[in-house]
């Protein structure tokens, strides 16, 4: 079974071939660690999650190599950290740790390969290097730039042309550029700002370059698959293209361009912190939403579609839950069974979920079938069991543990006597204090959202 992919710089599926197929290598843009992210910057971490599980199934578990960064230096992230009166690690810290929470939440494997970017300086100074040596790249007044004129194949990803992409974007305007598209690779910092000594002195990257040194540095030149949010198309996974061809004598960055399209909250624009329409995991699960079905809800759509994202969706998606952990009944912790020859014909081209989800509809009466196929998915929070939350975040013991242990106690067993109207009431009462109920096929877990 052949697995085809839509690669954005195509236009089309295309046969997956790898360059390895001893080492598979992925990449996909992580979260930028300023504030906690909203369940849309989830789409493409739950929907990659899902790619990686299917090329480690096709190619073998130890075959693939899958990156996901955290960039750790940004403007906003100063902002913040000056405002606070803190270091920015200390922002950046807490961040992290919280969309990792969120991730696991979701039931989102940790990539084999988390690179930071502060962690990457010296890759991202030696590649700005090479750029000014070979002419891609010039020095003005303390910052660095990539000369867009210098590489004919720019717009090549986006297939628009440069004035159309200028004018659609957000292009700093300042005397010492050459064009208008030239973009920052490197930029000085004032003494109270943070900074890294460099040949053009003390100052820190560009947002672009950060993606294609680490790149280099972790996977190689060139990689198999690079995904990320369709948000990032131009400028972000454009200037990363550019940079890293002329970096690379011509080399592409990767042969395969992936980006999910948006969330869309309540039917109106995209979810997005700058217009105020965003909702954390924590927020929705303190609403009584498990992870679960907040991540069956995130794969109902292809992943290349939009996605509406309100109630009425995430009701579809408890009914649909419940229906299917009733057929499974009591599950054993343990090895699972493999997936449905359906469900991976179904992923196994682009990635098509609504087909995976409906295939499953169709073994429903299997319930090894069943199994198989919810494992596979990441769905019904079938990877190892998690903590009770018999401590909280600190480490400290929860003085209300054995209470809510009763009460999730009870509401179990309404379940298992399928009392749903108990069921629901209770998940409302512990959500009301603070307390979200995770429910999967190895029991019930709940935390303090």
């Amino acid at each position: 079974m052949s697995l085809r992919l839509y690669n954005t710089a195509a236009r089309a599926k295309q046969d997956f071939v790898p360059i390895d197929p001893d080492r598979v290598t992925l990449y996909v843009c992580g979260p930028t660690v300023y504030g906690r992210a909203h369940i849309g910057n989830f789409r493409p971490a739950v929907v990659f999650d899902v790619l990686q599980r299917l090329l480690r199934h096709i190619y073998g578990p130890d075959k693939l190599v899958y990156a996901r960064n955290i960039t750790d230096i940004d403007d906003k992230i100063m902002d913040k950290a000056r405002a606070q009166g803190v270091r920015i690690e200390v922002i950046t810290q807490r961040y992290e740790a919280l969309y990792l929470e969120d991730a696991a939440t979701l039931g989102v494997e940790r990539p084999d390969l988390h690179p930071h970017a502060t962690g990457s300086i010296p890759a991202m100074v030696a590649m700005i290097e090479t750029l000014v040596a070979k002419g891609h790249a010039y020095a003005a007044e303390g910052h660095v730039l990539f000369d867009v004129a210098s590489h004919a194949d720019y717009g090549r990803l986006s297939r628009r042309p440069l004035e159309e992409m200028i004018a659609g974007a957000r292009v700093e305007i300042a005397p010492y550029k050459r064009n208008a598209a030239d973009f920052v690779l490197w930029k000085p910092s004032t003494k109270d700002q943070a900074g890294w000594p460099s040949p053009w002195g003390r100052g820190r990257p560009g947002w672009h370059i950060e993606c294609s040194a680490m790149i280099a540095e972790s996977l190689g030149e060139t990689i198999d698959i690079h995904g990320g949010g369709i948000d990032l198309t131009f400028p972000h996974h454009e200037n990363e293209c550019a940079q890293s061809a002329c970096a690379h004598d011509g080399a592409p960055l990767a042969n395969i361009w992936m980006h999910n399209g948006f969330l869309n909250f309540g039917g109106a624009e995209k979810m997005s912190k700058s217009l105020g329409n965003v909702q954390s995991v924590g927020e929705l699960t303190a609403a009584g939403w498990s992870g679960d079905e907040l991540r069956l809800a995130l794969l109902s759509a292809h992943y290349r579609q939009p996605l509406l994202w309100d109630e009425a969706l995430l009701g579809q998606m408890r009914g649909r839950l419940d229906k299917w952990l009733r057929r499974l009944g009591d599950v054993p912790r343990g090895v699972r069974p493999p997936p449905p020859p359906a469900v991976i014909e179904a992923l196994s081209d682009d990635l098509n979920t609504p087909a995976a989800l409906a295939a499953i509809a169709g073994v429903e009466h299997d319930r090894e079938a069943l199994l198989g196929a919810l494992a596979f998915l990441g769905l019904p929070g079938l990877a190892p069991e998690r903590s009770r939350s018999a401590a909280d975040a600190k480490g400290h013991a929860d003085p209300d543990a054995a209470r809510i242990d009763a009460l999730v106690a009870q509401r179990t067993a309404a379940r298992q006597a399928r009392d749903w109207a108990e069921s629901d009431r209770l998940r409302d009462a512990l959500a009301a204090e603070g307390v979200a109920v995770e429910d999967s096929a190895g029991g019930t877990t709940w935390r303090r959202a």
